[in-house]
This record gives structure tokens, C-alpha cells and sequence, in this order.
């Protein structure tokens, strides 16, 4: 037969026979244990906690007295009181200095950021002012930078806009904008609460980065009515929509003064952040380019009365505090459903963002995140924020990266950030009024740039074919029709590999390595060779009736190639089929009664199935279940090798 081989080490042993004779076993060999019979409360529990408390949350509680567990308690809800203890003059410093530097960073940002949700400019300063404190005294990451951010806003515009027409009905749409936040809020905190922070994960990296970087052109391509002073523009995000747009305003549409205004500041923006990449010392270059920008243009546009030549303007932006507005929320009539299912949405897409941020930074310094702590002090922020007049904050990566760098210390620098917020608010927002649209549109393309990751969807088509489909699914979806669409056709395509991955496992014929005792898949391996009268497989998967009859029909297609090799090469035929079981953690009913069919099958061809090193979960469902009986328990092997060896005597006594 032709040598092969196999990626996979197999632990196998012995086993009889119904059917054919008794197999010799040595004594040196072990039998397959069957693990004692558990529990089916401890062993749902036991499952339980996997599934849910798998980071053991109260380990720090066992046999601590009434009053440190109360302390560990209210430190586990509220990090600051266990890194506020630590807290000196040397990390206020760091802090201090991040958080000018973010705030110099978020403050144009946020203007422009609030526009692309059809907000007032000031909601976008109202979110980074209550968001980042609550986030401050629950939050477990040291670096991330809490506010409005690109792909949110443009995404709740999007679904808020679908719902009302922000231009008629501003009152109604500011409420559901509020609504939203709310139930975005409960989403995230419940996902926490429940530690069901796992569904998020459901989104590939492959998908977000497509989704990204398909939002990121959206976003661009949305600010050129500002970038060209375009008055009429279209309500449509899709890149054809908007480029007719932008073509029809072409002749008597496009402002120049508003142009040289927009791709000036763009220069300096986009050679600033050159310059901070080429030094890392220079960080705060592109960190307060954007505020330098504003300040230069705002000045530049008062002196030269540049509004008069049709320079579009933020013009009045409110002083004073977030006001309230529980008020303003719908907890009943129609806009409630609207508002809860536009919530979960830009809930579910604002934690992956600011979950992955948070890993991410947490990974370069060494420490660690709870991710479903995570999820509730992002919750809370949101819960409180949509009572205080903020639309969805979130994690900001490129505010994050500027925090990183800036040598933030704890989450004091989102404080810091809000007390220059709350300054503003109160004493400087008049002195925007000249600030032209297009500055804000320059800041915006300059921030969303980054979100194109060429590199890692490049590596993406390298490694794996269909998590690229994923991505570029997500990414032609974002540009072609609309966000809400990019990012479903993101969630089915992760869905869809989940589901061939699950019902379509791998299979793989084993071969021996020569003068070992170790068997591997004959295709990684070409020089492995097959034991006449022997067939290997391995089945790379747990098996659930969602492919136990997908790997049966596998199996019997194998067989059905190898017989007709080895009757083609006149070898003996084949006896024997043995079983890898090593890689299935588990088997259901549907399992077992699939390899009941084919051991039946198998009888009537006068071929002996044997099983090799089941796992304890799989061992003991086949004795529950009698298959174990049926198969005969010597022809259950601990290894491969065993198993192989118990063949041979038998064929050679044979041939």
C-alpha cells in the first residue's frame, strides 16, 4: 500500500471481537479505564462553572473573615478602591499628563463624531464627560480611553436615522438616541452580569477587521460634505449613493475656500501622525494636532469672515453641564421596541470594540482584564450616561493608543480627560463657533485611516481562505449597501464556518512513522506507511448529531477508497478498521448510534471495528449506552500501536 501520514499523536489499546475470534492481548498492555460513574448533579455543575465561572471569581473569597470578603466584594465592582489604595504622586504624573494629551485629542473629536450620529456637537462632549468617571471607578483596564468613537456613531446614526428623520422630527430622534444608549447600556451589563461575554467572540477577527475597514471608507466617504462644503448630500451610506452625490454637487456644489481649508489641515494631520510613528518620543505630535487644527482654523476662519463665502461653520454649541434626560427616554409606545433593538446592536458592536482594545493593551503591559467586568462597567457607563444626555461611549482605539503612549498609569486619565471635557462645557464651547465643518471632517478621515488594516487582512487570505470571505463579505457589505447590512452579513458568514466546522470535522487516514510506534496522518507525513490488511482513521472532532452521519459516511468512503487500492495492488484486503479517537471529546446519541450502523455495516463485510484510546467522557457513554458490549471490550485499545499489534498475529497467522 502507498506510505502517508498523520498530524496527531494516538494513544490507543486493546479489545475483543464479535464477530471474528478473540484477539490476543499481552500482558504488558493496558486496558482503556472507565472512569467511576459521576454524579449528574456534580457533573451539570461541574459543567456549569466551566461554561460560566471557568476564571474561578470567588477563589479570593475562600476562607477570607466577613470583613475582607465585604472588601473584596466592593473591590470587585469597584477596581478603584483596590488600585486607589496603591495610587501615589508618580502615577498621577503619568496619568495626568495621558489625560491632557487624550483630551487635547477627543474634544475635535467628539464634534465631529456627534455629527456622524446627526447629533448636536455637544452631545459629543457630554459623552466624554459622564461616561469615562463612572468607567473610571468600575473599569479594570489601566489604558483604555473611554468616549465617543468613528464606527458607533456612524452605526447608530445609520439604524437611528432609518427609524426617524433626525432633520423633521430632531426632538424624537434626540429621545430614541437616548433610548438606545439605554437599552445599549443593559445589553452590555447584563452580558457582564451573566457572563455571557462569550457570545462576542462569535464575531471572527477576520469579520470585525472587514467590518472595520469597510466602516472606516463609509466614514471617510461621508465626510466629504464637509470637506467640500457640499450642502445637499445624500442620507444613504453606500459608496455609489454618495460618490453621485459628490459628482452632482461638482459643478455648483463644492466650496474651493472650504477644499484648501480641508486638505491643508489633512497635510498636517496625516504628517503628523508620520512624524509620531517615526519617533516614539514624539506621540504627542499627533496627539495635539487635532486641537491645533481646530484652534488655527476657528482663529483663521473669524479673521478672514470665511463663513460669509460660504465656509460651512459648527456655529452655536450650548454651554453648561450635561442636563438630564431620563425624561427623554421611552420605556413605553412603539419607539421602545425601536430603541431596544437598535441598543442591542450598537451595544453588541461597542463592547467587541472596546473588549479588544482593552485585551489588547492589557496584553502589552502584562496584566489582566475580566472581561465580563469589563462588559459591566461599560453597561453601567452607558446607563448613566443615557440619563445625562450621552449617546453610546465606548473604547477608543486611537485615543487608547495616544493614553498608551502618552504613559497613562490607571484609569485616573479618563478623570483627567473629563475634568478638561467639564471645563470646556462650561467656559470654552463659545469659542467654537467659527470652527469650520471641513476641520472636523479632516479630523475625522485623519482617525479613521488606521481602521484600514491591508496588512492583516492580507495575512487573513494567507492563512485561512474562508475567514477571508468573512472579511471581505463584511467589508463589501459595509460600502455597497449599508453598515447594519455589513454587519450582519459579518455575524452569518462567522456563523456559517462555525456550522461547517462543527457539521463537516476533519478525517484522517494514519500511517505508521518507520521504526517507531507512532502513528500520523499519511498526508503531513509521506513517509508513514499503512499496515496491510489495516485501515486507520482519525476523526478530528467531538461527534454530535450535527455530523455524526457526516463522519459515518466519511469512514465508509475512506474504507471504500483503500479497498479499492489494495485490490488494485493485489495486497491483502483489508480486516480491520481501526479508530482514532484520541481528538473526540465527546459523544452523543446520535454518535453512538452512528458508529452502531457502521460496526453493523462493517459485520456484513466480515471487517472488525476498533475504537483507540476513547476519552473518559466518550469510554463512558459507550458503556452507558451497551455499545461498548456490543463491540466487545478487547477491542477497545489504549493505543494505536496496541491495537495494531493485536492485528498482525492474527493476519499473518492468515496469509
Amino acid at each position: 500500500m502507498s506510505s502517508r501520514a498523520h498530524p496527531v499523536d494516538g494513544d490507543l489499546s486493546p479489545a475483543t471481537d464479535s464477530g471474528h475470534a478473540p484477539m490476543k492481548s499481552s500482558p504488558h498492555r493496558h486496558k482503556v479505564g472507565i472512569p467511576p460513574k459521576q454524579n449528574m448533579f456534580k457533573d451539570f455543575m461541574y459543567t456549569f462553572k466551566e461554561t460560566f465561572f471557568h476564571d474561578d471569581p470567588l477563589r479570593d473569597f475562600k476562607d477570607q473573615p466577613k470583613s475582607k470578603k465585604f472588601m473584596l466584594g466592593l473591590q470587585s465592582v469597584f477596581p478603584v478602591f483596590d488600585w486607589g489604595r496603591n495610587y501615589n504622586l508618580k502615577k498621577f504624573r503619568g496619568d495626568l499628563i495621558a489625560g491632557l494629551t487624550i483630551a487635547s485629542l477627543c474634544i475635535p473629536q467628539d464634534i465631529g463624531y456627534a455629527k456622524l450620529a446627526n447629533l448636536d456637537p455637544k452631545y459629543g462632549l457630554y459623552s466624554s464627560f459622564v461616561p469615562p468617571l463612572v468607567y473610571a471607578c468600575m473599569g479594570s483596564s489601566r489604558d483604555i480611553a473611554i468616549g465617543p468613537v468613528a464606527v458607533v456613531s456612524l452605526l447608530l446614526g445609520t439604524l437611528l436615522r432609518a427609524e426617524i428623520d433626525p432633520s423633521t422630527n430632531p426632538d424624537e430622534y434626540l429621545r430614541l438616541a437616548f433610548t438606545a444608549t439605554f437599552f445599549a447600556g443593559i445589553t452590555e451589563a447584563a452580558l457582564g452580569f451573566f457572563r455571557l461575554g462569550f457570545l462576542i467572540d462569535f464575531l471572527s477577527h477576520a469579520a470585525v477587521v472587514g467590518f472595520m475597514g469597510g466602516a472606516a471608507i463609509t466614514i471617510a466617504l461621508q465626510q466629504l460634505k464637509g470637506f467640500l462644503g457640499i450642502k445637499k448630500f445624500t442620507k444613504k451610506t453606500d459608496i455609489i449613493a454618495v460618490l453621485e452625490s459628490v459628482f452632482k454637487a461638482a459643478h455648483h456644489g463644492w466650496n474651493w475656500q472650504t477644499i484648501l481649508i480641508g486638505a491643508s489641515f489633512l497635510t498636517f494631520l496625516l504628517t503628523s501622525k508620520f512624524i509620531g510613528k517615526k519617533s516614539k518620543k514624539l506621540f504627542w505630535v499627533p496627539a495635539i494636532a487635532p486641537l491645533i487644527s481646530v484652534i488655527i482654523s476657528t482663529f483663521f476662519v473669524y479673521l478672514t469672515r470665511a463663513d460669509k463665502q460660504g465656509v460651512q461653520i459648527v456655529k452655536h454649541l450650548d454651554q453648561g453641564i450635561n442636563p438630564s434626560s431620563l425624561h427623554l427616554i421611552y420605556f413605553t409606545g412603539d419607539n421602545l421596541a425601536k430603541g431596544i433593538r437598535i441598543g442591542v446592536v450598537a451595544g453588541m458592536v461597542a463592547l467587541t470594540e472596546a473588549v479588544a482594545i482593552g485585551r489588547t493593551f492589557a496584553a502589552m503591559k502584562d496584566y489582566q482584564i475580566d472581561g465580563n467586568k469589563e462588559m459591566v462597567a461599560l453597561g453601567m457607563m452607558n446607563v448613566v450616561g443615557s440619563m445625562s444626555s450621552c449617546y453610546v461611549a465606548t473604547g477608543s482605539f486611537s485615543r487608547s493608543a495616544v493614553n498608551f503612549m502618552a504613559g497613562c498609569q490607571t484609569a485616573v486619565s479618563n478623570i483627567i480627560m473629563s475634568i478638561v471635557v467639564l471645563l470646556t462645557l462650561l467656559f470654552l464651547t463659545p469659542l467654537f463657533k467659527y470652527t469650520p465643518n471641513a476641520i472636523l471632517a479632516a479630523i475625522i478621515i485623519n482617525a479613521v485611516i488606521p481602521l484600514i488594516d491591508i496588512q492583516a487582512a492580507i495575512l487573513i487570505f494567507k492563512v485561512d481562505k474562508l475567514d477571508f470571505i468573512a472579511c471581505i463579505g463584511a467589508f463589501f457589505g459595509v460600502i455597497f449597501v449599508s453598515v447594519e447590512i455589513g454587519l450582519l452579513i459579518a455575524v452569518s458568514i462567522s456563523f456559517a464556518k462555525i456550522l461547517l466546522q462543527v457539521t463537516r470535522p476533519r478525517t484522517a487516514v494514519l500511517g505508521n512513522i518507520p521504526r517507531t510506534s507512532v502513528y500520523r496522518n499519511i498526508q503531513q507525513y509521506p513517509e508513514a506507511t499503512m499496515v496491510p490488511g489495516v485501515l486507520t482513521i482519525r476523526v478530528d472532532s467531538a461527534i454530535y448529531f450535527s455530523n455524526s452521519n457526516y463522519v459515518r459516511e466519511r469512514i465508509q468512503r475512506w474504507l471504500h477508497e483503500e479497498e479499492e487500492k489494495v485490490k488494485a495492488a493485489s495486497l491483502p484486503r483489508i480486516q480491520f478498521l481501526i479508530i482514532e479517537m484520541s481528538p473526540v471529546t465527546d459523544i452523543d446519541t446520535s454518535g453512538i448510534h452512528a458508529l452502531e450502523d457502521l460496526y453493523k455495516s462493517l459485520q456484513k463485510r466480515d471487517i472488525q471495528l476498533i475504537l483507540a484510546n476513547p476519552g473518559p467522557l466518550v469510554i463512558g457513554k459507550l458503556h452507558l449506552s451497551h455499545f461498548a458490549d456490543m463491540l466487545g471490550q478487547d477491542n477497545i485499545y489504549l493505543t494505536v500501536a496496541d491495537a495494531v499489534e493485536a492485528c498482525c498475529p492474527k493476519l499473518s497467522e492468515e496469509v
